[in-house]
């Protein structure tokens, strides 16, 4: 997807409605367009105050009552004049504009959810945005560290991985390419290695063969990481061998 089809995507995004693929090539976008991310904050406030400004449901019985009155009235022929404005209504045209206004609000009424669900949906988006942005202002101050060190390893199936360490930040991060997908189910999971007892460092993405994940908790002690297959969701010890057990670099 090219740089200007991506500049079109800001509104979709900001109502959760991409598909997974076009979301996460927009998310990377994000983090380097400034002029992007200020238009989806806005989108998402505007379309989360339209939301808020529909969110009281009208009364059950005025839609009945609107329902019913509407299939009592005529529609006006085409081949009548416009009706004088500055008139008060009366009669059969006064209820018809009384009944038509009603209608209209009772329709707003019951669109009131879906403005709402939208309104939600985009705060929702934004708020993955500052989170995504959060999470890769950690990574670049890892990476970024002066005293960072890297380390790297083949994996199994021909793939590779990288940790940098900053002993200064007290963080880790491990960059993995041609991870294949773990099994139906399954996760790949993170650990620290601290006097042989292995600490959780977090998931990474099972759909994602390149990743780069911020690790859990301070390195402080640890000497190692590694990496196992556990059930979605993680465990709070290995059940698996590792895949890989990689030594942490030193300064």
């Amino acid at each position: 997807m090219s740089t200007v089809e991506l500049h079109t995507l800001t509104g979709a995004y900001a109502l959760h409605a991409l598909p997974e693929d076009e979301r996460r090539a927009f998310e990377q976008h994000l983090h380097a367009c400034e002029a992007c991310a200020l238009e989806v904050r806005e989108l998402s406030a505007t379309a989360a105050r339209l939301g808020l400004a529909v969110s009281e449901r009208a009364p059950r019985a005025m839609r009945e009552r609107v329902l019913t009155e509407i299939t009592t009235v005529r529609q006006e022929s085409p081949g009548q004049g416009a009706p004088d404005r500055s008139a008060p209504p009366a009669g059969r045209a006064g209820r018809w504009s009384r009944y038509a206004l009603a209608a209209c609000l009772a329709a707003a009424a019951a669109l009131g959810g879906v403005a709402v669900w939208q309104g939600r949906a985009a705060q929702d988006a934004r708020q993955e945005a500052d989170l995504a942005q959060q999470q890769n202002a950690r990574l670049a101050r890892v990476l970024s560290a002066p005293d960072a060190k890297t380390a790297s390893a083949r994996l199994p199936d021909g793939a590779r991985g990288t940790v940098v360490v900053s002993r200064s930040v007290d963080r880790a991060v491990f960059l993995a390419s041609g991870m294949e997908r773990p099994p139906g189910g399954k996760v790949y999971q993170l650990w620290f290695d601290v006097d042989g007892t292995m600490r959780s460092a977090g998931l990474m993405d099972p759909s994602a063969s390149d990743d780069a994940v911020l690790l859990d908790g301070a390195v402080d002690r640890a000497s190692a990481m590694g990496i196992t297959v556990e059930p979605a969701g993680g465990s709070d010890r290995p059940t698996s061998d590792p895949l890989a057990l990689m030594a942490l670099p030193t300064a």
